[in-house]
């Protein structure tokens, strides 16, 4: 992405070299400058917030002094004695340490420091621009200062790959498939809209009625269900459409064995004669079968947004992520045909 250009950041190796005072660094400086002499704000992206800049300079042969007097600038609160560090080293550009005082490292700075004339391969000035700007659309870390010889910004959690785990398929760019934010909000808005008025009863709901979590005992013609995490109070329509789902199996998904028209019509006929226990009429079925299509689609919903929550966390060997975006394109997929469903009248 072009960065417009601008002035020398008061932090460049220009300004170093004249050991000129450094109170801030970043594009927010040239903001008040241009103020101060009556300018305009040039066109382009708009810039990000001032971080701090000190003037200290960090020996790279003994970096935890100087990470140390960093910490007191960033962290005051920290105790000095109980600040813990620990270096990396992986790259062959920069050194790095973090410096964390819980066990956890859930807040925990990272102080980079730049490997020696670096600055005549790296332009330092643009890296701080980078990381800003990526930081403000929620792709960076964030930057806590930046001193003479390098930075410090947030620890992310996770894990450095290494070459045996980037041939993995399930770390393949899959996400681009996900429906953006914007888009899963208003698909959420739809559905908040447009269920409530089918008037289907609320329930008690299994709620994840997948073949594995119904036993059948052939020796008495019993069929139980097992698995209770997910029951609740739900639409009933949402409990027999997420069933019908599950037609299309976990592990190798396959809507083709979703359950045709005549299929369910049976079904849902078999449904509700034993809930009421006496015939039912055409019409009662047919309502039915357009209430448990049309909740099929939040049943899509549902278990998409939770398989990438999922993704996120789960330590158990499933393509959570796949899955997600295999339930979110059978939602848009069937949502136009469904939508079309007309209750009886």
């Amino acid at each position: 992405m072009a960065v417009p250009p601008s002035a020398p950041l008061p932090c460049s190796p220009f300004y170093l070299r004249r050991q000129a005072p450094c109170p801030q660094c970043s594009w927010g400086m040239e903001e008040k400058a241009a103020a101060g002499a009556g300018c305009r704000e040039p066109p382009g992206p708009p810039r990000a917030a001032a971080v701090p800049c000190f003037g200290i300079s960090v020996d790279q042969d003994d970096i935890l002094p100087g990470a140390l007097r960093l910490i007191r600038e960033l962290r005051p609160h920290w105790k000095p004695q109980q600040v813990r560090t620990k270096r990396f080293t992986d790259g062959i550009t920069n050194k790095l340490v973090a410096c964390y005082v819980e066990e956890d490292m859930q807040d925990c700075v990272l102080v980079r420091v730049y490997g020696e004339r670096t600055e005549l391969l790296v332009d330092r000035e643009n890296e701080v621009r980078n990381f800003q700007l990526l930081r403000a659309h929620g792709c960076a870390p964030k930057l806590y200062c930046t001193f003479q010889n390098g930075l410090c910004y947030e620890y992310m959690r996770g894990m450095a790959l290494g070459p045996e785990h980037i041939r993995e398929p399930r770390l393949f760019s899959l996400s681009a498939d996900v429906p953006k934010v914007e888009v899963l909000e208003q698909e959420l808005a739809w559905l908040k809209e447009h269920l409530p008025q089918l008037e289907s009863p609320v329930v008690f709901c299994h709620n994840d009625l997948l073949c594995k979590n119904i036993i059948y005992d052939s020796t008495k013609g019993h069929v139980r269900f097992i698995d209770y995490e997910y029951a609740g109070y739900n639409y009933q329509a949402f409990d027999i459409g997420n069933h019908f789902n599950e037609f299309a199996g976990v592990n190798e998904v396959d809507y083709c064995w979703y359950p045709a028209r005549e299929t369910q019509l049976q079904w849902l006929r078999y449904y509700l004669q034993a809930q009421k226990g006496m015939a039912v009429t055409p019409r009662e079925v047919e309502r039915l079968y357009v209430q448990v299509n049309k909740f099929a689609l939040a049943s899509h919903f549902f278990w998409a947004l939770w398989a990438l929550i999922q993704s996120q966390f789960s330590t158990i060997d499933f393509n959570f992520l796949r899955y997600a975006v295999i339930r979110f394109n059978q939602y848009f997929k069937v949502k136009p045909q469904v939508s079309a469903l007309e209750m009886p009248k």
